[in-house]
């Protein structure tokens, strides 16, 4: 299909498709009426606290809960032979990944709370519920648990090697999937004849996600209606209560999922936790609501990681530049268990976004995603598109330095042009549109590269080191689903949106109320949202994977074609016309030839009225649609970052950042400047701050925010941010995507300013000052 940019034909473009429009939720957000999951309370509530191992790895020989169920305030103390008596269901992983042979992947049984052995710092073995919070944790903590300590490993290279420490017995060599993409044979020969190899090492460090809110449920479960209800933040209402009903063995109709704001996810709130089933053991048991709030310190270990691979990449060239092979091998960790995603992001992930916006002829990737003694490891914002993104990019930085190539000229070089799209690339993915050069160009005019040489003399002369580097970028969004568009007028005059994507920081009221403004000229104002509220919903794909807007945007543009096919019939009643005689245009229905019309808004009061209609015409203007899935997009883009580093100290400072962007239709520039500047951050932090590290015995040695560093608004720059966009033709927006871009553009730009300040040396993330300050007295 063909998207061309979306032009408004509303005479007030302030609130239309392309409009700056503030969020929608910032003020009561900035006033502190937010409604997050730890400020509900419900009457008669008991409060929850969790008992985790303190060993990595272990025998259980014993839980004694005696003293714990005697003090003060104790409903109960349940361990996992109880939860497993009544009969719960596992966690389960949602995306089966193939082993290179064709076998299913190892998928170990993980229960909620663990029965025979722990298996990592923080793995839960019992919970508490008591009256207050103070009583339970009291009461948690004399909680004994006795483990017999076994030998653990918490480095995936090191846990697939012969006589590491096994995490389950039935995935030997801690092998959860062997992985393999691309045609080896071909490769090889592809390699064996080019005239240059360039070959690195990279490791994409482990993060632990920080959302600002940390995870809270509150479980309540109506013994006349044989419901439960439960509060939690997550990423999709209607994914989760499916989840959550499987979870506990019953119908998806006696599952409730009801949300209100949620402070961050960027991945780690998609899926059940295990805390959820004991909540509805003990609020089944108890009669009476069950609340649960993780404190900072049990996030760190509780909370699904992120990244964790360690790939050996290689990229092969002609004598000229041109790229005839890359090959990535490596590991990826998923840590004690599956998440709900957790083996993707080493494998189909990194494979699907390997090529990037590059003429790559052939791909080949080889991947041992591997159990060990850690947290597990899940989605984090990109979910394997960054990461992908980052190898290529440093590839290519590499194989320019080696060759005595100019590293732009070699990126040009191997561009997908325009008049090549469609194009189907070597992993399998088709790209519909791009004009990669011309954005690059675009970046490098923005930042000024011509004055780059003047600004690395300055740095010199105050004792710096300045680096440039570029990271030109392109993701393969989350796949299609299906998702709901509901159109509600209210009796109050409002108009609700309905949709099953959920918003955790986002802004989605106010794009989505621009596209239903635009689309039906409803007042901005009066545009309501409701995502958070599973009995809503008829569909729903949730929010991940950069896939919003597409996904509930054309759920919304159908819906709203609907609504106007609903209203013509019932305009034609109240103009006296046929509706084959009524067209909309800007919000107004209108006898064609006529000035006789009236608007939808007036309509739909007329409806409220109890308008009387003919047999036949629909009384309502109301919609509930289902959108059935757009394809995925590819947002790309060129960052271009600078960083100074302090030769004495290690200190490294990116000092000016410049990005220019491929979004397609950029609903609303203003929401999608501060996503960008979101993932750019976050990006600086894998590259530069955050660092996890465990000692050998598996206990996490970075679990606070003392030992664990978040970039600071200091730390950054102000970012230049400009747009190059050409529509997607495969959704009716023309969109692309922007929530993960700013990680998969700024980890090679940052990195690769890095290299080029060390003159060439490698340096892995993140480049702590200590690391620096090691490379550059060459250790």
């Amino acid at each position: 299909m063909n998207a061309p940019s979306y032009v408004s034909t509303l005479d007030s473009l302030k609130f239309g498709i392309g409009q700056p429009v503030p969020r929608q939720e910032d003020p009561t957000l900035l006033r502190g009426q937010g409604r997050y999951t730890d400020d509900l309370n419900l009457p008669g509530q008991a409060w929850c606290v969790m008992v985790r191992s303190q060993v990595a790895h272990g025998i259980i020989k014993g839980i004694d809960t005696e003293q714990a169920r005697t003090m003060p305030g104790v409903l109960g103390v349940w361990t996992g032979a109880d939860l497993d008596a009544a009969g719960y269901g596992p966690l389960k992983t949602l995306i089966p990944v193939p082993n290179r042979d064709g076998t299913p992947m190892k998928t170990p049984t993980r229960h909620s709370l663990a029965t025979d052995k722990v298996r990592f710092v923080g793995d839960p073995v019992a919970f508490v519920v008591a009256e207050t919070v103070a009583q339970a944790k009291d009461a948690a903590e004399a909680v004994t648990v006795d483990i017999e300590p076994l030998p653990a490993v918490t480095d995936a290279r090191a846990g697939a090697q012969a006589g590491a420490p096994q995490v389950f017995d039935d995935a030997p060599g801690n092998i959860c999937v062997d992985y393999h993409y691309g045609d080896a044979e071909k490769v090889a020969a592809a390699f064996a004849q080019a005239a240059h190899v360039a070959r690195l090492r990279l490791v994409s460090n482990r993060i632990v996600v920080c959302a600002m809110e940390p995870r809270s449920a509150l479980a309540q479960y109506d013994a006349a209606s044989d419901r439960y209800t439960l509060y939690a933040g997550n990423q999709g209402a209607f994914g989760l209560k499916h989840q959550m009903a499987d979870l506990l063995k019953i119908k998806p109709a006696q599952m409730r999922i009801l949300t209100g704001n949620v402070g961050g996810s960027f991945g780690m709130k998609g899926s059940p936790y295990p805390e959820y089933a004991g909540l509805f053991h003990a609020a089944k048991l108890l009669g009476r609501p069950v609340k649960w709030t993780d404190e900072r310190s049990g996030s760190f270990l509780s909370d699904q990681h992120g990244r964790d691979h360690d790939f050996d990449g290689e990229l092969a060239l002609d004598k000229d530049g041109t790229f005839l092979a890359v090959r990535l091998t490596g590991y990826a960790n998923v840590g004690a268990y599956l998440a709900n995603v957790g083996p993707l992001m080493g494998s189909m992930g990194v494979t699907r976004n390997l090529a990037a916006i590059y003429r790559t002829p052939l791909i080949e990737v080889s991947s041992k995603v591997v159990f060990t003694h850690t947290s597990p490891v899940g989605a984090y914002r990109g979910a394997g598109r960054p990461e992908a993104n980052y190898f290529m990019e440093r590839l290519i930085d590499t194989a320019a330095r080696e060759m005595g190539l100019d590293h732009l000229a070699l990126r040009r070089r191997n561009h997908i042009r325009p008049e090549e799209m469609p194009y189907k690339t070597a992993s399998g993915t088709t790209y519909d549109s791009g004009e990669f050069t011309a954005l690059l160009d675009e970046a490098l005019q923005l930042a000024d590269i011509a004055g780059f040489a003047a600004r690395k003399e300055e740095s010199a002369r105050r004792g710096k080191l300045r680096g440039l580097g570029v990271g030109n970028y392109l993701e393969v969004t989350a796949p299609p689903m299906k998702e709901m568009g509901g159109i509600r007028f209210e009796a109050n005059g409002d108009v609700t949106i309905i949709t099953g994507t959920l918003d955790y920081g986002q802004g989605h009221w106010s794009a989505f109320a621009q596209v239903l403004h635009e689309k039906l000229g409803i007042p901005f104002e009066r545009v309501k949202l409701i995502q958070g509220d599973s009995d809503l919903l008829i569909a729903g794909g949730g929010t991940g994977g950069s896939k919003s807007i597409m996904a509930s945007g054309a759920a919304i543009v159908e819906a709203s074609d609907k609504v106007i096919d609903k209203g013509k019939q019932i305009a034609g009643v109240a103009l006296e016309a046929s509706a084959a005689d009524i067209e909309f245009k800007a919000g107004r229905f209108t006898i064609v030839g006529t000035d006789r019309s009236i608007e939808i808004m007036g309509l739909a009061a007329k409806l409220r009225g109890g308008m009387t209609l003919p047999e036949g015409v629909p009384t309502t203007l109301d919609v509930s649609h289902v959108h059935e899935a757009a394809p995925s997009a590819y947002p790309n883009g060129a960052h271009v970052a600078e960083v100074e580093v302090d030769p004495d100290t290690g200190t490294v400072a990116v000092v000016k950042y410049t990005m220019v962007n491929d979004f397609g239709t950029v609903i609303n520039p203003l929401l999608v400047e501060g996503q960008s500047h979101g993932g750019v951050v976050q990006g600086i932090g894998q590259a530069l701050f955050e660092r996890t590290v465990y000692s050998e015995d598996g206990q996490f040695i970075t679990g606070s925010f003392t030992d664990y560093a978040l970039p600071r608004a200091s730390d950054v720059p102000s970012f230049q941010i400009a747009y190059h966009s050409v529509p997607a033709t495969t959704n009716v927006l023309g969109a692309k995507g922007c929530g993960e871009a700013g990680c998969a553009g700024s980890l090679p730009s940052v990195m690769n300013a890095l290299v080029d300040a060390l003159d060439g040396k490698h340096i892995d993330m993140p480049a702590t000052p200590e690391r620096v300050w090691e490379a550059l007295q060459g250790r």
